[in-house]
């Protein structure tokens, strides 16, 4: 493969989400940062994707899973001794609640030593995530040594800050969060999680505390009601569209992945956010992370361009 247009860091998991109050459950994928690196791919950029996944069956799946996408994996690192991370999803009034099976896993044993420092430098958008950070704190050191590399070589390093507070406590996320975010070119945080990180409620004032903090670009996505667009010269509300949705796993990944891939096609955040929202949109249409992830095509037709 050439040089990726985006390179994605983190750590891609088997998913098993609920289908029926019976107990079944669909066999998936996830995996935020792998999920927005399969968006992108479908959305027609060149994507390559770096974590460690174990020896196992599950690993395996998930390697077919990008090659399937276009995603190159040739810098993956398979661990022998440590086994892929899973995840489940279960649907209630409240909306989807994910239980996790990832302490130990590969992907949390990597540190700076193992980057792929050379991929990075090639890059035009290096992307990783909370998440990414979470896992460990090997990991948090390797996320914040990659985007130090990218910064350096002139690489565009893009954060999404999707908060999860079972995998680390609301002060640490807080502090690591705001140091990666100082390093960010491209913010894509999504409300809940801001106002949880920054303690701000208003779209606009989130916005600017990203802003200040040194990101180029902000895209804030609002749920159903699309997304606030901000540079330090301009911002816009970008609405979503209607659809019949059915589960939104994945549904901010799809965004991302869309949103990158199209400002690197077009240079404009605010066509980028129109683009990315109606991918997210059609993403929720059915269940799982990955399958109901929409092709560029399937986009454009419902843009209609």
């Amino acid at each position: 493969m050439s040089d990726p247009q985006i390179l994605c860091m983190g750590e891609p998991l088997i998913e098993f989400n609920q289908v029926d109050a019976g107990g079944h459950y669909l066999f998936g994928h996830g995996g935020d940062t792998s999920n927005c690196a399969i968006a992108a791919a479908r959305a027609g950029a060149s994507v390559s994707y770096f974590t460690a996944l174990g020896q196992d069956e599950f690993g395996d799946s998930i390697m077919r899973l990008w090659a399937e996408n276009g995603v190159d994996a040739s810098r993956v690192i398979r661990d022998a001794q440590a086994h892929t991370g899973i995840y489940f999803v279960t649907h209630g009034p409240d909306g989807h609640v994910f239980s996790y099976l990832r302490a130990g896993s590969a992907a949390s044993r990597v540190g700076p030593r193992d980057l792929p420092r050379d991929l990075i430098s090639k890059a035009k958008i290096f992307h990783a995530s909370g998440i990414s950070m979470a896992i460990s704190a090997s990991a948090s050191d390797a996320v914040l040594e990659a985007i130090a590399v990218a910064r350096e070589a002139g690489v565009r390093v893009s954060f999404d800050t999707n908060l999860r507070l079972k995998l680390w406590p609301l002060e640490r996320a807080r502090a690591l969060t705001e140091a990666a975010m100082r390093l960010t070119d491209i913010a894509l945080p999504g409300l809940e999680d801001a106002h949880q990180l920054t303690g701000l409620d208003d779209p606009d004032a989130i916005a600017d505390h990203y802003l200040e903090l040194g990101a180029r670009i902000v895209a804030l996505t609002l749920g159903k009601e699309g997304c606030l667009v901000a540079t330090p010269e301009e911002r816009r509300r970008v609405p979503g569209i209607k659809v019949d949705a059915v589960d939104a796993t994945g549904a901010g990944d799809t965004f991302d992945g869309n949103f990158l891939a199209e400002y690197l096609r077009v240079g404009d955040p605010f066509q980028a956010a129109r683009f990315a929202n109606v991918a997210a949109a059609l993403s929720t249409c059915g269940y799982g992370a990955v399958a109901p992830m929409p092709s560029r095509e399937d986009t454009l037709k419902v843009l209609g361009a």
